[in-house]
């Protein structure tokens, strides 16, 4: 049976404090928060807690075309040919959220990547956003200059 999951995430500011979030069919759900960071940080980040949360057969929906366009175009495979340089010959962004999610999607291999439209209305989407936006909260208010990071659990 396939588990589907929706990750989404966060940033006030960009960058500034931000959150990140997954929703599950069933409701369950985990986030966390750090207080300096990227929107596109966030995304790759609540996919990558999202995987190490699960096991067995997993379908990603996000509204994050980084995230998706980085499985579903195997932009992955070209930064490892190219020794982590992205198509320009500047070095990858956020590499110490990419490497492991990556190295988790190659051991799975049973992960698959969904685009959806943000703020369309998609539920559990606009649950996931919510979430997020809530951790990235929570992330300001810890935040007041210092860099420090946060995790949920289960809402």
């Amino acid at each position: 049976m396939t588990l589907v999951i929706y990750t989404d995430g966060a940033c006030y500011g960009n960058p500034g404090p931000g959150g990140w979030a997954w929703v599950r069919e069933d409701g369950g759900s985990a986030g966390g928060y750090e207080v300096h960071t990227t929107n596109q940080r966030m995304e790759a980040l609540a996919v990558l807690e999202a995987i190490k949360a699960h096991e067995g057969m997993l379908e990603i929906y996000s509204d994050s075309a980084y995230v998706v366009n980085c499985f579903n175009s195997h932009w992955w495979k070209g930064w490892e040919a190219r020794g982590w340089k992205n198509a320009k010959g500047a070095a990858v962004a956020n590499q110490d959220i990419w490497r492991p999610l990556i190295e988790l999607y190659k051991q799975r291999k049973m992960v698959t990547f969904h685009k959806v439209k943000g703020h369309s209305g998609i539920e559990l989407n606009e649950r996931a956003d919510q979430l997020a936006n809530e951790q990235a909260s929570l992330a300001a208010r810890a935040g007041k200059g210092r860099s420090e990071q946060g995790q949920g659990s289960l809402f």
